[in-house]
């Protein structure tokens, strides 16, 4: 009979419980609406989240105005100076782009931006604590999300700010800060390479100059010995029949003068006898003295997708809150409201 009681005592009455919420629906309703105010006015007090995403590719060849010509230029000097026409090689365009996705996404590059960006300088306080976390909260607002094949996603980056045109604007400003910088990085790359193959080239056509002069004087010397011995000897007809070119040093005054004479004259007046890849050399030297003409403008990317002001904010989001808390108060207002109820029953 006792374990009888105990088991009604310990059943849930769904009849009393929902007339204890009916009559205690004021609660319920009063305090999940201070909630849900509590809540809205909140989501207008909190710092608000605006985020924008900007979609690349690397560039085409005309985007790389005259880099692109200079750099070609360049590598076909290392081609021709390696004697190998198929030497594998990285197309221009995602080189440029390989360097602009390494500015885009390095942490140097957004700090960087953020110390020299009006948005972080309107938020400084003047604590250099605060503003290093400060500065901290803006670098890890800026995201870069690189490609994936197997998702077929393209580099994308997303730029985080408390209204939508400060989003859309800042991050237009960091991909062309990222750009600036890759395109200081490549044009020092092509300056540093020129430099290197002007200096090649240049000791190159003064080693092929030297040699050719070396010859040169060599051949006028053995000419003049010849034909001072043939002189000396009265030589005037050739007494060989071994071609010129044959006949030993010791032996090349058998010529004779007339012919020696001919031949010290045309050696004198046809100079030294250069190499084939002489005058091509001159000629690529020149053209490398003229120094690399540096273009500043041209961009290292191209957009996919562009930078527009976000339509839905981030943060807060206001509906979520106030169904989250409004849900919250209701509970509290009926936990209320059967607590009354319990100590009335008392």
């Amino acid at each position: 009979m006792k374990s009888e009681i105990q088991s009604v005592d310990n059943e849930l009455d769904i009849r009393s419980l929902c007339y204890s919420l009916w009559y205690g629906k004021i609660w319920i309703v009063g305090i999940a609406i201070i909630f849900a105010a509590i809540a809205l006015g909140y989501s207008y007090v909190v710092k608000q989240e605006w985020s924008t995403t900007a979609i690349t590719d690397k560039p085409t060849v005309s985007m790389l105005g005259g880099y692109y010509s200079q750099e070609q230029f360049l590598r076909g000097l290392i081609r021709t100076s390696s004697n190998n026409a198929a030497v594998a090689e990285t197309p221009i365009t995602e080189d440029v782009y390989s360097e602009f996705i390494m500015q885009l996404s390095s942490y140097d590059a957004r700090r960087d931006f953020w110390l020299q960006s009006d948005y972080y300088k309107q938020r400084q306080s003047g604590d250099v604590r605060a503003d290093a976390v400060v500065l901290d909260e803006l670098i890890n607002n800026i995201v870069f999300m690189p490609k994936d094949d197997k998702k077929g996603m393209n580099d994308s980056v997303k730029l985080t700010a408390e209204t939508p045109s400060d989003a859309n604007q800042l991050l237009r400003q960091y991909i062309n800060f990222a750009n600036q910088r890759a395109v200081a990085s490549l044009n020092a790359e092509l300056q540093g390479t020129w430099s290197v193959r002007q200096t090649s080239l240049a000791r190159q056509v003064q080693r092929q100059e030297k040699m050719a002069n070396a010859v040169y004087q060599r051949e006028l010397k053995r000419l003049q010995q010849a034909l001072t011995i043939a002189q000396q000897q009265g030589i005037t007809r050739s007494q060989t029949d071994v071609p010129a070119d044959q006949l030993p040093n010791s032996e090349l005054f058998l010529l004779g003068k007339p012919m020696l004479q001919a031949r010290y004259e045309a050696l004198q007046a046809n100079g030294p006898d250069f190499e084939n890849d002489y005058d091509h050399d001159r000629a690529v030297l020149s053209s490398l003295n003229d120094g690399a003409k540096l273009d500043n403008q041209f961009k290292a990317y191209r957009y996919l997708r562009t930078p527009e002001d976000p339509i839905t904010r981030d943060k807060p989001r206001r509906l979520f809150l106030l169904i989250m808390w409004g849900g919250v108060g209701a509970l509290v207002g009926a936990g209320v409201a059967l607590t009354r109820r319990r100590k009335k029953e008392i």
